[in-house]
C-alpha cells in the first residue's frame, strides 16, 4: 500500500472525484507546506526583529514572483507534456520531456541570475520602497536570486512528478524541506541575530534540499521514464512545445506580477503599517487559497492525463466533481477567516491596532475565495488539455484591465483633506472584484469548450 502511495497513478481509470481527491489531498498538505516557507518567515522577523523587518520581506515578494515567472512557466509547460504523454503511454516522448525541462530549467536559472542581480536596488527605488526597510529588501532578494536554482528546481521537477501521478513523493520531500526551513529559520535569526538574510539563507537550503530529493525520485522512475544525458539534450521539437504549452503561464504571471508590482507602488505610499498590514494579509490569504491551487494543478494533471488517451467524457465529469469539491473547501475557508481572523493575524505581530487593521482588510476578500475556487479548476481543465491562452488572457485582462485601475481609481476619487491618498481599502476591493470577474468570464469560456481541439500530437 506504502508502495502504491508514492507510485505514478493513471488518472484515466476508476471514479473521477476519487482520482482528483486523492491526488489533491497531498498536494493540498505539500502546498500549505511551502506556504509555511514564507509564512514562518514573516512569523520569526515579525517576532524577534519587528514590524519593519516584517515590511521589508513583504515588500521584496511581488519582485521575487517576478523573478520566477520564467520558471513557472517551464514547469506549467512541463506538467501538460509530461500529464499527456504519461497518459498516452508514450515512453520516449515522455523522457525527452522531462530531459528538455531540466536542461532548458539550468540554462534559464544561470542566465537570470547574471542578468536581474544588478537591478535589485535600482528596482526598489523605483517603487518608492521606504528607506527604513530598503536595504534589507535588497539583501532579502539578492540571496533568493542567488539561490533561485533550489526554488526553480524544487518547483519544476516536482510538477514532474505530478504530471505522472505522484503527488505523495512530492509531499514527503516538501514536508523534510519545511522542517528544515523553520528550524534553520530561528537558528539564523534568533540564535545568530543575521536578521532578514538569515530568513532567506534558509529558504535558499531547504528549497535546493527538497529539488535534489525530487530528482533522485525522477532517476527511479525506471518503469516509466528513462533518464540520462541522452535525453537532456536540448531537441527543438520539445523545446517548442515547452514554450507554447509554458510561455502564455510565464506572461500571465509575470503581467500579473507587473501588476502587483505596481500596485505596491500604491501600497508603499501609505506606509510602513499599511506595508506591514498587507503582508499579514498575503500570508493569510495564501493559506486560503491553497484547495484553490491544488485542485487547480489536480485537475490539470487529471485533464492532461485523459486528453492524452482520448477520454473527453471523462474530461468533463471531473471537471464538474472537481470544481464542486473546490468550492466546498474554499466555503469551509472562508468561514474560518471569518471567524478566527484576528487570532490568525495575532501569530504575525503582537501590535494591536496592525492586527485590526489586517483583520478589517482581510474580511474584504473573504467573499472572492469561492470564486478563484471556480477560476482555479475550470482553468486548471483547459492548461491540461493544452489550452494554456485562454487562461492567460483572463489573467491579463482581470489583473491588467480591472485590479491595476480600479485600485489607482478609489484611491484617486475617494481622496480629502483627511484622507489625502484616499481609502486603503483600494487595494483589496480592486483584488476581490479581479477575482469575481475572472470567475464569470472563465465559466463562459470553459462552457464554449474549445480547450477540447488543443491536446499534442
Amino acid at each position: 500500500m506504502l508502495k502504491k502511495l508514492f507510485a505514478p497513478t493513471d488518472m484515466t481509470k476508476g471514479t473521477p472525484w476519487k482520482s482528483i481527491a486523492m491526488f489533491t489531498f497531498p498536494m493540498l498538505i505539500g502546498n500549505i507546506a511551502q506556504q509555511l516557507y514564507s509564512t514562518v518567515d514573516s512569523i520569526v522577523v515579525g517576532k524577534y526583529v519587528g514590524d519593519n523587518a516584517l515590511a521589508a520581506v513583504g515588500s521584496s515578494l511581488p519582485i521575487l514572483n517576478m523573478l520566477l515567472v520564467l520558471f513557472i512557466g517551464i514547469s506549467v509547460g512541463a506538467s501538460i507534456m509530461v500529464a499527456q504523454y504519461f497518459g498516452a503511454k508514450n515512453r520516449e516522448k515522455l523522457s525527452y520531456s522531462i530531459g528538455n525541462c531540466i536542461t532548458a530549467t539550468l540554462i534559464s536559472c544561470v542566465v537570470l541570475v547574471l542578468v536581474a542581480t544588478p537591478f535589485i536596488r535600482p528596482v526598489l527605488e523605483l517603487l518608492n520602497t521606504p528607506d527604513t526597510i530598503i536595504n534589507d529588501c535588497a539583501n532579502y532578494l539578492t540571496i533568493s536570486l542567488v539561490g533561485i536554482a533550489g526554488m526553480a528546481f524544487y518547483n519544476i521537477l516536482s510538477g514532474i512528478i505530478r504530471g505522472m501521478g505522484d503527488s505523495f513523493s512530492a509531499l514527503l520531500y516538501l514536508l523534510v524541506a519545511t522542517i528544515i526551513n523553520t528550524v534553520l529559520d530561528v537558528w539564523f535569526v534568533a540564535g545568530l541575530g543575521w536578521g532578514v538574510a538569515g530568513v532567506a539563507i534558509a529558504t535558499v537550503v531547504a528549497q535546493v534540499i527538497s529539488s535534489i530529493l525530487c530528482l533522485i525520485k525522477i532517476t527511479k522512475m525506471r518503469e516509466y521514464v528513462d533518464f540520462g544525458l541522452k535525453y537532456m539534450r536540448p531537441r527543438a521539437s520539445y523545446i517548442r512545445t515547452l514554450i507554447k504549452l509554458g510561455l502564455p503561464s510565464g506572461i500571465t504571471q509575470a503581467i500579473m506580477s507587473s501588476a502587483m508590482i505596481v500596485v505596491q507602488a500604491l501600497t508603499n505610499q501609505f506606509g510602513e503599517a499599511f506595508i506591514a498590514a498587507n503582508i499579514i494579509i498575503m500570508r493569510v490569504d495564501g493559506f486560503a487559497m491553497m484547495p484553490n491551487i491544488s485542485f487547480g494543478t489536480a485537475m490539470s494533471t487529471y485533464a492532461g492525463q485523459n486528453v492524452g488517451a482520448g477520454l473527453y467524457d471523462r474530461v468533463t465529469k471531473g471537471a464538474k466533481q472537481g470544481t464542486i469539491m473546490a468550492v466546498g473547501c474554499s466555503a469551509v475557508i472562508t468561514a474560518i477567516i471569518l471567524l478566527f481572523g484576528k487570532n490568525l493575524m495575532g501569530l504575525f505581530t503582537e501590535t494591536a491596532s496592525l492586527v485590526e487593521m489586517s483583520y478589517n482588510l482581510m474580511m474584504i476578500l473573504a467573499a472572492g475565495y469561492i470564486a478563484m475556487a471556480v477560476t482555479q479548476s475550470l482553468s486548471g481543465v483547459m492548461r491540461g488539455a493544452g489550452d494554456t491562452m485562454t487562461p492567460m488572457w483572463i489573467s491579463l485582462i482581470t489583473a491588467v484591465g480591472i485590479r491595476v485601475p480600479l485600485a489607482y481609481g478609489i484611491s484617486y476619487f475617494t481622496r480629502t483633506p483627511e484622507l489625502p491618498l484616499g481609502i486603503k481599502e483600494c487595494i483589496q476591493i480592486s483584488l476581490v472584484t479581479c477575482w469575481i470577474v475572472g470567475a464569470i468570464v472563465t465559466i463562459i469560456f470553459y462552457a464554449r469548450g474549445k480547450w477540447k481541439s488543443k491536446a499534442l500530437k
